[in-house]
């Protein structure tokens, strides 16, 4: 059920961003339509994709399975993933050759992919909300975090994230344009 409201929830800031920044300048019909005063979540609303953790899917995810994986509710994909993405994991990565291979977080192979596998962001409710800032690490994301370079850092950077430098790093240090000191937050558009 909760999860139910939090799609409910981001449907209508999706609908109500749209109509916000959809907007044309055509307004020679000078009909206006009000909104109604609680969305209709009436009908069948089915999920798409999934992007807690972003290219998670991508890069572990066979392409028989990523539209299964991106339909599937988050409290069922530990179960129903985890064994793929570690096989990948270990096939890809030279940090996880060796049994007992963890990375900087301590998480060994399994338990990495079993928290890869669950695609959610976590979010610190009293505390740093960041991607990794050094200390805090999958606290929640800002929107500057660097969070493809992080990911490859715990899946190529080993315990200390000193193993396979040229691996473990997207080499993007910034976005294209500053984002926005106050609300949208994003950079304008080009």
């Amino acid at each position: 059920m909760k999860t139910l409201l939090n799609i409910k929830n981001i449907i209508a800031v999706l609908m109500i961003s749209g109509l916000a920044f959809n907007c044309s300048n055509d307004d020679d019909m000078n009909t206006v339509t009000p909104m109604p005063t609680e969305p209709d979540f009436s009908g069948l609303y089915v999920q798409q994709d999934q992007m807690g953790r972003p290219a998670v899917n991508t890069v572990f995810g066979s392409s028989a399975s990523k539209d299964m994986y991106n339909i599937t509710p988050p409290s069922q994909q530990g179960a129903a993933f985890q064994s793929m993405f570690q096989t990948n994991l270990m096939a890809l990565s030279p940090a996880y050759a060796n049994p007992g291979d963890a990375n900087a977080l301590g998480l060994d192979a399994a338990t990495f992919t079993g928290l890869l596998a669950t695609d959610v962001l976590n979010l610190s409710l009293d505390g740093t909300t960041t991607f990794y800032d050094g200390t805090n690490v999958l606290t929640g994301r800002a929107l500057a975090d660097d969070v493809i370079t992080v990911e490859l850092l715990l899946i190529f950077g080993g315990e200390d994230f000193s193993e396979n430098p040229t691996l473990s790093n997207d080499n993007v240090d910034a976005n294209d344009k500053p984002f926005l000191a106050s609300f949208p937050y994003l950079a304008s558009a080009w």
